[in-house]
């Protein structure tokens, strides 16, 4: 992954807001066992599924999906910040756990489900509730039979990273 700004980064929309009406619960189990990652991710955003309860609380969504890639778009705010004036370290981080596993778990086959074993993130940029819409890609570099592995990152609308990250996660049957 480049530190480049503007890698590759399509042009994006700062005031993009999250999908109304849309419902927040965990999948049944019964359900993620039916269902590949990619096949997953997909009802979740056409609303066929319902979004994780932490989406709700962090503002963000599934923005773009396909095998090996998912990306999160989200809206922090003010309730997002820390006592310092900015918006909580753990905002970047949750985004980054999100969409990097979520990279790793769109390869995924039926009855196959993914945890988070390790992850880190690299805090670049300051993000603010006047930053707007934010971007975290997630890319899976090796998903094996037990083992995936997926870097990530977050830019603003204009491309500017924000914040960068890996993670490892355990793949075990469901």
């Amino acid at each position: 992954m480049s530190a480049a700004p503007n890698d590759n980064v399509p042009a994006r929309s700062a005031d993009l807001q999250p999908p109304k009406g849309g419902s927040y619960a965990p999948v049944p189990l019964e359900t993620l066992r039916e269902l590949d990652g990619i096949e997953l991710f997909r009802k979740i955003m056409a609303g066929d599924l319902p979004g994780a309860p932490i989406a709700e609380i962090m503002n963000m969504w599934i923005h773009e999906v396909e095998p090996g890639r998912v990306v999160f778009a989200g809206r922090p705010d003010l309730q997002h910040y820390n006592p310092i004036g900015s918006v909580h370290g753990g905002y970047a981080g949750t985004m980054l756990d999100s969409c990097m596993s979520c990279a790793v778990q769109s390869l995924l086959p039926r009855g196959m489900g993914y945890i988070t074993l390790e992850y880190k993130v690299s805090l670049v940029r300051a993000i603010s509730h006047k930053t707007g819409t934010v971007y975290a890609e997630g890319k899976a570099i090796q998903v094996g039979s037990r083992v995936g592995t997926a870097e990530g990152r977050i830019v603003d609308a204009g491309g500017k990273i924000l914040a960068t990250g890996t993670t490892t996660c355990l793949i075990f049957p469901i």
